[in-house]
């Protein structure tokens, strides 16, 4: 498992610092949230992207993989009942797919709650057929460009819509394409979910529909910032065989973006050498 930053904790330094500073307090990669590269990142030319790529290489990083895809440009929808704003959100994914390609990551990872909310008077069923056909296109393209897609459970209050591992299992499976998997956010799933986070590791990463995993307390802040306690999810996730990455994301940076990924880093470091020293 590697461990990785999602890059907007650190979004005043420009890509430079921000590899400089992970690399120096123990990370293996970035994850990306498009919005920090550009208005139109499902635009940003292949020059533009061999560089960034680069700078993150140099610095003995990778690119993990993207997240928050949907932030920008405005006006996305995975499930508007108006086909013209799909088939527009279709073909930013589709040009993020590229970027992620062109940048070397393993997974996208589409949260954007704003940007799948059913809209007034539409139907959740309504909804779920209108991202499960969208999904469904999207899937080929992913897996042709080598990436894993998972659409990620997020609860409320900020989502309304596929709130639960189960309820993206759901859909993962409805689509049926190999690309297409879903997974697990601490935060959200300790706000949300019926069982502690480690049960949940432990009962779905065997199914092979968990793409990803990201850490972070129920109190949105880092891991080691809250009530929350990652060994047992850490142990879970070695016990069940992931072999994916693990990604720091927390909301609240407290005192900082930079100490607050120090932190995280120092934290789940040391948990995994405690789990390496056990017998």
């Amino acid at each position: 498992m590697r461990l990785s930053l999602c890059n907007e904790v650190l979004r005043p330094l420009d890509l430079v610092r921000q590899c400089a500073f992970a690399k120096a307090v123990g990370y293996d990669g970035l994850e990306i949230a498009p919005f920090t590269l550009s208005e139109a990142p499902h635009r940003l030319a292949a020059g533009e992207v061999k560089a960034m790529r680069r700078t993150v290489e140099d610095h003995g990083l990778a690119v993990t993989g993207l997240h928050w895809l949907l932030v920008t440009p405005e006006g996305l929808s995975i499930t508007s009942a108006d086909a013209a704003v799909r088939d527009r959100t279709r073909d930013v994914i589709l040009g993020l797919l590229d970027l992620a390609a062109g940048l070397g990551a393993r997974v996208m990872v589409h949260g954007s709650p704003a940007q799948r909310r059913p809209t007034e008077g539409q139907s959740q069923d309504d909804a779920w057929a209108r991202a499960r056909d969208l999904l469904a296109d999207i899937a080929p393209a992913a897996g042709a460009r080598g990436l894993t897609y998972c659409l990620e459970p997020l609860a409320p209050p900020d989502n309304v819509f596929i709130q639960t591992v189960a309820e993206a299992a759901r859909m993962v499976t409805a689509i049926g394409h190999p690309a297409l998997r879903t997974m697990i956010d601490t935060s959200a799933a300790s706000a949300h979910e019926a069982e502690p986070v480690a049960d949940l590791i432990r009962r779905w990463v065997p199914t092979g529909l968990i793409g990803h995993v990201q850490f972070n307390d129920a109190n949105r802040r880092g891991p080691g910032e809250g009530k929350d306690r990652f060994a047992g999810a850490l142990t879970a996730l070695r016990d069940s065989g992931y072999g994916g990455d693990i990604a720091i994301e927390p909301f609240i940076y407290e005192p900082d973006g930079p100490a607050c990924a120090a932190r995280a880093a120092g934290y789940v470091r040391g948990l995994w050498e405690g789990l390496d020293a056990a017998p």
